[in-house]
């Protein structure tokens, strides 16, 4: 316990730093996923068959195997450092966009990897509106577009909610990945450097680190809880 109390700035600033990385992936995968979700119930075959590839593809991916793709493939492509994510306003408040290339590859794997399961969760949703409210949402006049963002997914946001907010807990978890690849700051990094550089025995460092993500995913588990029980209450 001691080692934690001692060190506990360094778990703070890891913390602070996985919070960091896992609010702009959710940000970015919802936005992405999304998209892709649209993609997936388009009237337009080639829009389905990308939807579909794509999914296929990150869904059955390790994250990992993203995460190396990310960060050796792009540079070589011509995404020198991913500089297109260095921000300058949102620099200030996540200073590793500015300083570290290894944050912005991670981000970009977490956000193609997450966003097909949050495809998926989306789509899932879409299908469980019935289908007269599209039917009758086409039949006034409204265009794909106007159907889908009007119609069908405020239906639809309701059934995904607590699906999304799952797959938004595994992608916390599969945050801790990022620490292998020099993204400084985040939990296990820190916990990385603690043991390895600092000796500190192993048992209660990884005892800190895995409070720290409890910390993140214990509160949304209980929120996801409470959803879909007052969910379960309206259908009632």
């Amino acid at each position: 316990m001691s080692i934690l109390i001692d060190n506990f700035d360094l778990f703070a600033n890891g913390l602070l730093g996985t919070i960091r990385l896992c609010l702009l992936a959710a940000v970015g995968s919802l936005l992405l996923g999304g998209l892709i979700a649209a993609f997936r119930v388009s009237p337009l075959p080639p829009l389905r068959a990308l939807g579909t590839g794509y999914v296929t593809v990150f869904r059955n991916m390790p994250l990992t195997v993203v995460m190396f793709l990310s960060a050796f493939g792009l540079p070589p492509l011509g995404v020198n450092e991913a500089s297109f994510l260095n921000v300058p306003g949102l620099n200030f408040l996540i200073p590793q966009l500015g300083n570290n290339a290894f944050f912005r590859f991670a981000l970009i794997a977490i956000v193609l990897y997450t966003s097909a399961f949050v495809c998926e969760a989306l789509r899932a949703g879409i299908n469980a509106v019935p289908t007269g409210q599209a039917e009758a949402a086409r039949s006034l006049g409204l265009t794909f577009t106007q159907n889908l963002r009007n119609v069908v997914l405020p239906q639809a946001w309701k059934f995904a909610v607590v699906p999304i907010g799952s797959v938004i807990i595994a992608m916390i978890k599969n945050s801790a990945i990022a620490g292998s690849f020099g993204v400084a700051g985040d939990l296990m990094y820190t916990s990385d450097v603690l043991v390895s550089q600092e000796g500190l025995p192993l048992l209660p460092v990884f005892l800190g680190l895995s409070g720290g993500y409890l910390l993140l995913t214990i509160p949304l588990g209980l929120f996801l809880d409470a959803v879909e029980r007052r969910r379960a209450a309206t259908i009632r």
